[in-house]
């Protein structure tokens, strides 16, 4: 591959560029750096046969070109020496003759070793959080490191095959997208297409050849376009530089991947970017660009306005050329295209003063708040579904009524955007609009929506449906942290039952102490003081059973031997139902399966009142539904869905509406659309003193809206009572019982 093969640099050409380079560089420091790094590495050599020292000259070259300072330079001489030369040196050494900052920042680069992102061993799970909590202390050390991995991936044709794809693997899931996340196109660039080459070289050839030969055919169109603008531009005496540029390989390739585009579908094929003084001269280049081009709809990004959250900022506009030809044009000022290319590297002052370090700090709160929401999440896989989705994913840009930028990432929902402002407003949110109207709290707004997050003191709390719905970490982490804190009665039922599903798979047929031990052992075994702390962690998604199963069956067999004679022989056991009657706290009077967690159907809402029966889930306790709900009747027709029907029935409390504490019903209003409609619909409620859950609507097939309210609700006769009143409204067209 053209260009992946770098000449040797030396230290004679850094140093004549750093006393070029008009920054204040204590070169002498750097010079001793290279020194020391130089006799530690004698005698050792990299795979390709040079000596050991050319790749820390390589790193120095690229730190200096990210602009960093001395200290930074030192490090990337220095970062492989306490690994490597541990006999020679320590970081008590390093620090005695470079200084504390670069011993902290070598100390963070031997912390972070490879990384595997597709492997979810705790092991590598635990380089990553190493990995981000050195970018906290200190964000040069994820720059030096990504310096180190692409002098790495443009020397990967020395490594053996297979240690070549689990590199390019590592720099396509984790360094590429944190160089994008920081905003450095520059590295990100490089990274994606060198690590493309080795992971898939058919496709990377295929899509080389087609830009040439497309170019082939076009090859003045860029330097014509330049041209045909530069003129323009000097008739309104800007002062501007032109640059131009074919679309990356990798670029290419993800686009025909992702979007199943051919490659003549790709119309960003051609890019011109102008680089202005002042941001109204960009705004009046893009004017000049509109007036001669004809522009492509649907294809103007204003980045300047609303930055990205690593700080990029440019207007991007898709045009049609003279001859046909659509290409991309982007405009930013000098500085902004500082940041373009560099991203928080062209921010970077250190020890410049507070207001410089707060303004890095707030660019990096993203790092923060992944550390803060791992906290949370015990299990590995969460917590890489967090790092996938809040760091390496694109994002949207959504405003909230006061004008104010959430930045979330691309998929997720109103939830999350409630969660994204705080967790109160999360866990009171009832609805919300999107540009004035109603929408469904699972809808994905787009960039540029205007939402508003409906909240009500009477909500109960979010739902543990929202965790199958959230996109982000943040959003599913608080949601757990609430249940955790408010539902732990209820999370420890949740988990006892999944943890029995489990041990009916053991051989044997554990006796309830003898699970309890084994539950005690395990929750100690990972770090619980409490049985029921692991309930708890299970019930409310902290932990799965999945990555403890393992430990459960070795602890049973451990204790018990089931393998020398199972503990109750089946035949011994007798499934007779208890003659008494169990109440739960649910108002419901279940005949049979003593103590099950129980919980009402949401696919039908059951209220007292209605005729109920019950359903025995597996793992999930007593599943209670009305008898006319069409699971119940579609599946009777299963003999074996049939023989987990059980008799249930509504204590004499709830059937009378005088028990403490309200059921959820869903009301569905058809009504035209209508702007008082909402208002008189809540106010009414209100009158009646129903407790408003939640409301969203969605267009009806015929034109109309649909409004799904959830109530709380005493029993059936105050439910018939609410929607009575509701018929009376204006503009009401129907009303049905609807499904939670």
């Amino acid at each position: 591959m053209d260009g992946i093969k770098q000449t040797t640099p030396n230290i004679d050409s850094l140093i004549a560029k750093l006393a070029k380079s008009g920054r204040n560089y204590d070169i002498a420091k750097i010079n001793k750096a290279f020194e020391y790094a130089a006799s530690l590495h004698e005698g050792q050599f990299r795979n390709s046969g040079d000596p050991y020292i050319i790749h820390p000259i390589a790193v120095a070259e690229i730190v200096f070109s990210l602009g960093l300072d001395t200290d930074s330079i030192c490090a990337a001489f220095l970062h492989d020496t306490v690994e490597d030369c541990s006999e020679k040196t320590s970081l008590e050494e390093l620090k005695r003759l470079f200084g504390s900052d670069v011993a902290m920042l070598v100390d963070g680069l031997t912390k972070i070793k490879d990384i595997n992102i597709i492997d979810k061993e705790e092991a590598h799970i635990e380089n990553i959080r190493k990995m981000l909590l050195a970018m906290s202390k200190d964000i040069r050390v994820i720059f030096i490191k990504l310096c180190d991995r692409l002098h790495n991936m443009r020397t990967l044709d020395a490594k053996p095959e297979a240690k070549r794809r689990v590199t390019a693997l590592e720099t396509m899931h984790v360094y590429a997208p944190l160089a994008h996340r920081l905003g450095i196109q520059k590295i990100k660039k490089e990274l994606e297409d060198v690590a493309l080459f080795y992971l898939d070289p058919i496709g990377h050839a295929e899509v080389s050849e087609d830009i040439k030969k497309k170019y082939g055919q076009n090859v003045n169109f860029i330097e014509n376009t330049k041209l045909y603008v530069s003129k323009k531009l000097e008739e309104y005496k800007i002062n501007f530089t032109l640059e131009g540029r074919v679309k990356t390989v990798y670029s290419i390739y993800r686009k025909m991947f992702n979007q199943n585009k051919s490659f003549d579908e790709i119309y960003d094929f051609y890019a011109i970017r102008i680089i202005v003084d002042t941001e109204l001269e960009c705004y009046t280049a893009l004017g000049i660009i509109h007036e001669l081009f004809k522009s492509v709809p649907g294809r103007f990004k204003d980045y300047i306005s609303t930055p990205k959250p690593n700080m990029y900022q440019s207007l991007h506009t898709t045009v049609i050329g003279r001859d046909g030809i659509p290409f991309e044009v982007q405009i930013r000022t000098r500085d902004m295209h500082q940041i373009a290319e560099y991203g928080v590297a062209a921010h970077w002052k250190y020890k410049s003063g507070e207001r410089s370090k707060e303004e890095i700090d707030k660019k990096l709160s993203w790092v923060a708040k992944l550390i803060e929401a791992e906290d949370g999440v015990i299990d590995s896989e969460e917590f890489l579904h967090a790092l996938k989705i809040d760091i390496f994913h694109d994002e949207l840009f959504v405003f909230t009524p006061k004008g104010d930028v959430i930045a979330l990432a691309q998929g997720s929902t109103l939830i999350d955007f409630a969660y994204a402002i705080h967790s109160a407003v999360g866990n009171k949110m009832v609805g919300a609009t999107i540009n004035g109207i109603i929408a469904p709290i699972d809808r994905v707004p787009e960039t540029g929506d205007i939402v508003e997050i409906i909240t009500s003191s009477a909500s109960k709390g979010p739902s543990r449906d929202w965790l199958k719905i959230v996109r982000t970490g943040e959003a599913r982490n608080k949601i757990r942290q609430w249940f955790k804190k408010e539902k732990r009665s209820e999370n420890i039922l949740v988990g006892r039952a999944e943890i029995d599903r489990e041990f009916a798979k053991f051989r044997g047929r554990p006796t309830d102490q003898q699970k309890n031990e084994v539950i005690a052992n395990i929750a100690k075994r990972i770090g619980m003081q409490e049985s029921d702390d692991m309930l708890n962690a299970i019930g409310y998604g902290g932990l799965t059973v999945s990555k403890i199963s393992s430990k459960l069956k070795d602890e049973y067999e451990r204790l018990f031997k089931p393998d020398d004679e199972p503990i109750v022989a089946p035949e011994q056991v007798k499934t007779s139902k208890p003659s008494g009657r169990f109440r739960t706290n649910n108002g419901i009077i279940i005949d049979g399966e003593y103590g099950c967690a129980v919980k009402f159907a949401r696919c039908c809402n059951p209220l007292p009142g209605d005729d109920i029966i019950g359903f025995i889930t597996r793992g999930y306790g007593i599943s209670v539904h009305k008898k006319s709900c069409k699971n119940i009747t579609n599946g009777v027709k299963d003999p074996e869905f049939a023989e987990r029907l059980i008799k249930a029935e509504w204590d004499a409390e709830a059937e009378s509406g005088t028990a403490q504490g309200l059921f959820e019903a869903v009301i569905q209003v058809f009504a035209e659309n209508h702007i008082s409609l909402l208002a008189d619909i809540t106010t009414s409620l209100a009158e009646m003193k129903v407790v408003l859950l939640s409301v969203n609507t969605q267009k009806g097939k015929n034109g109309e809206i649909v409004v799904n309210l959830t109530v709380g609700c005493k029993n059936s006769e105050h439910y018939n009572s609410i929607v009575s009143r509701l018929r009376g409204l204006s503009h009401i067209i129907g009303i049905t019982r609807g499904v939670g």
